[in-house]
């Protein structure tokens, strides 16, 4: 007896993908719930990718719903479905136990791969993306150095924030054999022969039109995106753009970030789509499966899907740092912080019934200003707290974001020689204060909580870093204590002092900062109790807008 056939699938006419077609509408209907990215209201035809997750779906489908089969299509399926099984189990001895490591060839003398960075490496090859989310300091610069020693993986490409890309060519140099050249201009230009091209985020979407330098005849071997979370605004930005280009031109894929998410957890997926667009699909999809409402519903459902398609990795360092967190209430200008009450309070009311216009700007003006405020307001008692874990001959990393808190740290510091480490310096002052703060007199460093991410070495001066000013991420505060907490330290555990204020931007930024918090643990780590769901409004400022109306009317009554 003839099985019947509930449709038919024939190959598009590129080789490339399927065609199903003439399916009656209660298969539709199961069809559309398994390939949640096919428009509801479409009665086909429907077009699939032949990539190996979808020919393992559509043959899983096909046993309960069989269909006749045009020329080409059993051989794909079978093909696709034969190398998914391989890639699993190839991957189920990488992670076991008893692997043994391949040998790498082209390391400097003296240096190793370890079996964790190895089995990146390993699992990088076989799925050709790979997240790399291991914590700070434990060596995703150089599992990324070894993936550029595998087959297929040069010429490479190395995008990174500007005050690291130095970093990145000093590090392959002394790891691997390679050649790598650092692109300082935007400015393009005949680029000498190399291995691994260093380009930096902001200058990356100049040389896009010039490809075919870095590029052999095969084409671009691997891209290296470190602090991948710099791509969080995707195409909307000139560099999400130009990145997505080497993304899609490239054999493999590589990010590089202990925390990949700055903000809310839905920045996963446009990291993934530089790495695995496969994994979440088209954005429409993953907001309607995972984030309805525009946040995670369980975030770690997404971090079990990433795992489960080995698209992501996260590792503790060899012998983690312990980090010692303390919150501590400090004094502040009450005055400074009361002379603002009524302006904040007309920018509050913008903020809630002004045009569309309106809202926006205020809602950016009040966050701006009163974050600034704060700082200034309470900067004098955060200089008390340094010059405290300073009196002993310390020195301190201390942590901030306005130019008047700076120039408050500056003044009120001057004694233990402060240098600055911001946005305003030059690459060659920020080495200069680097190298003054770890080698010379400078005992105490003020950083801004954007500008030293993925910077190594500050470990060997100091154990304490002081969290002068908050900022919206957590990510951040984690990235800045990550300086000190990595392999060099040799204390036996970093300090890092949080001195929060009772009035002004504080008290709302530490709530909403532990929210995010608990989002981005769920997608990294899996296993953090959340509660995040009851939040209606998401606005990083709009509990700002609601204290400073509650304020009002409090006085006002």
């Amino acid at each position: 007896m003839t099985a019947r056939a509930y449709g038919r699938i024939e190959m598009n006419a590129e080789g490339s993908g399927f065609v199903l077609s003439d399916a009656p509408a209660h298969v539709m209907i199961r069809l559309k719930a398994v390939f949640p990215a096919l428009h509801k209201a479409s009665r086909g035809p429907f077009r699939f990718p032949s990539d190996k997750m979808t020919c393992a779906d559509l043959d899983w489908f096909l046993r309960r719903y069989p269909m006749d089969l045009g020329d080409g299509v059993a051989r794909a399926l079978e093909t696709g479905v034969a190398m998914l099984k391989a890639d699993r189990a190839e991957a189920g001895r990488i992670l076991s136990p008893n692997w043994t490591p391949p040998a790498f060839a082209g390391l400097r003398p003296g240096q190793a791969v370890r079996d964790g960075q190895a089995r990146n490496v390993e699992i990088l090859q076989r799925f050709e993306g790979l997240l790399v989310a291991d914590r700070v300091g434990a060596g995703k610069t150089y599992t990324a150095g070894a993936a550029m020693l595998r087959e297929g993986n040069l010429p490479a490409v190395v995008v990174a924030p500007a005050h690291l890309s130095r970093q990145w060519v000093e590090v392959l140099h002394r790891f691997t054999t390679l050649t790598a050249w650092e692109v300082e201009t935007t400015k393009p230009y005949d680029l000498p022969p190399a291995d691994v091209y260093v380009f930096r985020y902001s200058n990356i979407g100049k040389w896009v039109d010039a490809f075919g330098q870095f590029t052999d005849q095969a084409g671009l071997g691997l891209v290296v995106f470190d602090e991948i979370s710099e791509l969080r605004h995707g195409e909307d930005t000139v560099k999400g753009r130009a990145c997505l280009n080497f993304a899609r031109a490239a054999r493999r894929r590589l990010g590089l970030d202990a925390t990949p998410l700055y903000n809310w957890g839905v920045e996963i997926w446009t990291v993934m789509k530089y790495l695995r667009p496969e994994v979440f699909g088209e954005r429409g999809d993953f907001l309607r499966e995972f984030a309805p409402s525009g946040r995670l519903e369980d975030p770690q459902a997404v971090r079990a899907l990433l795992v489960d398609a080995h698209a992501m990795v996260r590792a503790e360092p060899v012998g983690a740092i312990p980090v010692k967190k303390s919150i501590v209430h400090v004094d502040h200008d009450v005055e400074q912080l009361a002379s603002a009450e009524d302006w904040a309070a007309e920018l509050a009311r913008k903020a809630r019934e002004g045009s569309f216009n309106e809202r926006g700007q205020a809602v950016r003006d009040l966050d701006l200003r009163m974050r600034q405020l704060t700082g200034v307001a309470k900067a004098r008692s955060v200089a008390r707290l340094a010059r405290m874990a300073m009196s002993d001959g310390e020195k301190v990393l201390l942590a901030g974001w306005h130019r008047e808190v700076y120039d408050i740290w500056l003044k009120e510091l001057a004694e233990f020689q402060p240098r600055l480490y911001t946005g305003t310096e030059s690459q060659r002052q920020k080495r200069e204060a680097f190298e003054d703060f770890v080698r010379g007199g400078c005992q105490c460093l003020i950083i801004s909580l954007r500008s030293g991410k993925g910077l190594d070495g500050l470990q060997a001066a100091s154990k304490t870093v002081i969290i002068g000013e908050l900022d919206w991420s957590p990510a951040t505060h984690t990235q800045v204590i990550g300086r000190l907490a990595r392999e060099g330290q040799e204390a036996d555990e970093v300090h890092a002092i949080f001195p929060v204020a009772a009035d002004g931007s504080d008290p709302p930024m530490v709530e909403m900062t532990g929210l995010k918090a608990s989002e981005q643990h769920g997608v990294l780590d899996g296993d953090a109790p959340l509660d995040v769901s009851t939040r209606d409004d998401g606005s990083r400022v709009q509990a700002l807008v609601n204290r400073y109306l509650t304020k009002q009317d409090g006085r006002a009554a």
